[in-house]
């Protein structure tokens, strides 16, 4: 199963740091989410990331500066900002909080963040939508054709160690965590557990 880390919202000054150290604990992709940030402030935050891990970073907003700084790919929120067919170059990535987006993307991304599955731990109070049964998860998951696999769909919201075995059973093609990294005093420590964690159950 696939792990990918989602930044704060807000600044965190360990994030470069941090993130460093994740790469090198072998974090394959980490999605940059700075909504409140201006492009040069974003811009300065992604310099301060060593170069050679640029193209695992996934950029939420100011989509340009993927190409300008040789990032990975681009996501997009579940609203109109989501191009039916994404543009090429890079991983493309987008939000789904419903069956019928999500049935949409398949086929079209390369990655989709389906949630929230789980209450959060980034948000209090923002859990599941109640827009979709895990049985009609499970089915449709299950009953993906070959050209909705290339898409990967990965479980967000309230994800742990503890419950990523119930993302596997859904059928999930794996996690996409935040709070569960960055609201812990050892990120790194609690990423190569979640990792552990998921190898194990992908055996």
């Amino acid at each position: 199963m696939k792990l990918v880390v989602i930044t704060s919202e807000v600044l965190d000054p360990r994030e470069p740091a941090v993130l460093t150290a994740l790469f090198a604990a072998g974090l394959e992709r980490c999605h940059v989410r700075k909504p409140s940030m201006s492009r040069e402030d974003l811009a300065a935050w992604l310099r301060a990331v060593p170069v050679a891990f640029h193209p695992r970073l996934v950029l939420h907003q100011h989509h340009e500066l993927v190409t300008e700084l040789g990032l990975g790919g681009c996501h997009w929120r579940d609203n109109a900002s989501a191009p039916f067919t994404p543009p090429k170059g890079g991983l493309t990535s987008r939000s789904c909080h419903d069956l019928t987006s999500l049935r949409t993307a398949l086929g079209c991304y390369d990655s989709v963040f389906l949630g929230p599955v789980f209450p959060s731990i980034s948000k209090p109070g923002h859990g599941p939508n109640g827009k979709f049964s895990a049985s009609e998860l499970t089915e449709l998951l299950a009953l993906r054709a070959p050209a909705a696999r290339r898409t990967t769909v990965l479980a967000l919201g309230g994800i742990t160690a503890s419950n990523v075995a119930q993302c596997r059973a859904l059928g999930f093609d794996g996690v996409a965590v935040l709070g569960a990294i960055w609201q812990t005093a050892d990120p790194v420590r609690a990423f190569v557990r979640l990792q552990t964690t998921l190898q194990r159950h992908a055996a």
